[in-house]
Formats: structure tokens, C-alpha cells, sequence
């Protein structure tokens, strides 16, 4: 069985148009969480920020196929999912409960049975990674939070874009350490990196859909894809 959830965190987004205006839109999404970290069931300070970046790019997902990485409580994804995507979670095969997490977040957002919820583990080529349909957006919040796993996630992102050339793998990133780098691992595996200016989705503030995330932490976003040689 699941662990049952200690609370519920909310977030709610709003366009930009503002609380009072009738061409507003706005999006609740409700997150089981337990308060131990190490269950995966805990929300990080990348998570809202690259769901404001679905958010706001809301029109530009309907219909698109998209993946989550390192789901955990899947903010991402169930928003891309709310907002009319095609959505398949994923979070590590070796680790069951995460899986579970996944499928307590759709649960708690009446979305069950329209999301999958695969196990993909980072650098292992596994029938349910080899399964996958076509894909136009992976995303992933706070995968790189472990130098030991980056050339993991970069495999399985590479494998991806290569079997989906006009994708396109969307990521936050919380900065804990200044010397850690992708640079050479990027270009080991033929991939190309740009950073996203928080602004350019209005994401440059503290306390992103009224959650007090992301606070004080430093967070970027990165859009990686294939690198096209002439």
C-alpha cells in the first residue's frame, strides 16, 4: 500500500491577466505529500517552477505528447496533463513507490486512467522505455540534483531525441553547486543546451501558484535538444 499522505499541498495558477479580470484563467492542482523527502513524495522548489513554465506555454501543449522524468509528485506533468496533454509519468523502475506517488497525484486530481504511469530507470535501455510512443516534450524537474546520475539522465534523454528528433527536454535545475557542469557530458552524447529566462515565463518570483516555492532558491530552466550537424 501507499503511504498515506500527512497533507495536501495546493497550487493554484493564474494567468496573467490577474485575479479579477473575466478573461482570467486560472488552474488548481492539489499534491499529496508526506513530510520525509526520502519518499519522493515531497515537492521541491524546481517543481512549480518548470509547472508555471507548462502553465504559461498551456495552449502550446494541448494535444502534445509529452513524459515526465523523475516524476516523483509529478506537478509537472499533471499540469500538462490538466491543460490538455497527452502525459505519461515516469520515475525509477527499481523504486515502486515513486511509482505509487505518481498515481496518488493523479488520483488526488480526478485524472486517473487518461495519465500513465511507466518506470524508467536513468541509463537503462528497459522494454518500457523501448515501448514509448512518439514524444514532442519530456520534462523533468530536479533530476540533476546528483553529479553520480547526470550522464544517466543524459543517456535516457539522448536515446529519446534521437528516436524523436523535434522534441525537446525541458528541465529545472536547482544551483547547489557552482562547479558542477553537463557541458562535456552534452557534448559527449550530441546534445545542445539553452537557458530559459525565468521572466520570459513569469517565473521570476518567490512564491510561485501561492505555494511559497520556490522561495529564496536559486532554480534555472534548460531546454536541451539534439544538435544538428551540418
Amino acid at each position: 500500500m501507499a503511504e498515506v499522505p500527512q497533507h495536501v499541498r495546493k497550487f493554484l495558477f493564474r494567468s496573467c491577466e490577474g485575479r479579477n479580470s473575466a478573461s482570467s484563467e486560472c488552474l488548481e492542482v492539489l499534491i499529496p505529500e508526506v513530510v520525509s523527502p526520502s519518499y519522493g513524495m515531497y515537492t521541491w522548489p524546481c517543481a512549480p517552477v518548470l509547472a508555471q513554465y507548462v502553465w504559461y506555454h498551456r495552449h502550446d501543449f494541448q494535444k502534445r505528447n509529452v513524459l515526465e522524468l523523475g516524476a516523483g509528485t509529478a506537478l509537472p506533468g499533471i499540469v500538462a496533463a490538466k491543460c490538455g496533454a497527452n502525459v505519461i509519468l515516469s520515475d525509477s523502475g527499481q523504486l515502486p513507490k515513486c511509482l505509487q506517488n505518481c498515481e496518488v497525484s493523479c488520483q488526488a486530481n480526478g485524472i486517473v486512467g487518461s495519465v500513465a504511469v511507466v518506470g524508467i530507470t536513468w541509463g537503462l535501455f528497459t522494454p518500457e522505455l523501448l515501448d514509448l510512443g512518439p514524444i514532442d516534450i519530456i520534462l523533468g524537474s530536479d533530476c540533476f540534483y546528483d553529479p553520480a546520475v547526470f550522464e544517466d539522465i543524459l543517456v535516457t534523454v539522448s536515446f529519446l531525441l534521437e528516436h524523436n528528433p523535434h522534441a525537446r527536454f525541458v528541465c529545472s535545475y536547482q544551483e547547489r553547486a557552482s562547479d558542477w557542469s553537463l557541458e562535456h557530458l552534452l557534448h559527449k552524447w550530441n546534445l545542445s543546451c539553452t537557458q530559459l529566462p525565468l521572466a520570459t515565463f513569469d517565473a521570476d518570483i518567490p512564491n510561485i501558484a501561492d505555494s511559497n516555492l520556490p522561495g529564496s532558491h536559486t532554480v534555472h530552466v534548460f531546454q536541451i535538444t539534439r544538435t544538428t550537424r551540418s
